[in-house]
């Protein structure tokens, strides 16, 4: 039996494949790839983040899924791929902000933290006994000049800055959405409802608002808080009468 080529290459995080790929990183990439779809919007008003939680039972309690968490007072993250590699970094990021603090005696920048992050996830790229994080995150918050940023952090350690982007199994839905629909001048009530519309196209019909988080940080105040239910209905059953009445016509 003939071994595939990659063999051999991928059991340690440590070897490069002769045309100089690590497996490992891509296998924690296939593992984002199949998380949960994270959306980042950033608005005139500041930046929004949204999850949909998958909730694969009716047993399941959704409130016990976490998929937007706090990091600071003015930064959110929002996770996909494997919970508990993103509890941990999100615990090392809460850290790094509450250090910055107590160095500095000001707010950590969104730039900053997502660079330390990333340098995290790189050394567990570099050396032996240890995997590559399989999740990826999306940093979200607002500078001190009020500036929105939002940061994709890969499991390889790259960085990359978005206007508006997705992470997960829906990602390029959500881009394909984005790119026709995405304006740089949305405002964030806008930018809600175009993020919810893009979890809906990637959620082929299985839309409920008790299985979505919406986190948002505006640039006035620099507060990162959570839309609460009954917001959040009223905004999903907007885009599910909008998205029928849609159908509707086409047909």
């Amino acid at each position: 039996m003939q071994m595939a080529p990659q063999m051999g290459y991928d059991r340690a995080i440590t070897v490069f494949s002769p045309d100089g790929r690590l497996f490992q990183v891509e296998y924690a990439r296939e593992a984002v790839k199949r998380g949960t779809t994270a959306i980042g919007l950033k608005s005139t008003e500041g930046v929004v983040l949204l999850v949909d939680k998958r909730v694969t039972t009716r047993l399941l309690e959704p409130a016990s899924i976490e998929k937007i968490f706090q990091i600071d007072e003015h930064i959110g993250a929002a996770t996909s791929g494997l919970v508990a590699d993103a509890r941990a970094l999100v615990d090392r990021a809460r850290v790094e902000a509450q250090v910055n603090h107590v160095s500095y005696g000001e707010a950590i920048g969104v730039e900053v933290l997502a660079k330390k992050i990333c340098d995290h996830k790189q050394t567990y790229t570099q050396y032996g006994g240890v995997r590559p994080y399989g999740t990826a995150l999306l940093i979200a918050g607002v500078d001190d000049s009020g500036t929105p940023r939002i940061f994709e952090t890969d499991p390889s350690g790259a960085l990359l800055e978005y206007k508006a982007t997705g992470i997960g199994a829906g990602r390029s839905i959500v881009m394909d959405v984005f790119e026709e629909h995405y304006q740089t001048d949305i405002s964030m009530e806008d930018a809600i409802k175009l993020g919810l519309s893009a979890l809906h196209s990637a959620a082929e019909g299985q839309f409920n608002a008790s299985t979505i988080e919406v986190g948002i940080v505006r640039s006035d105040d620099k507060k990162f808080t959570k839309l609460d239910q009954d917001t959040l209905d009223a905004y999903v059953k907007e885009i599910v009468d909008s998205e029928e009445s849609k159908t509707e016509t086409q047909e």
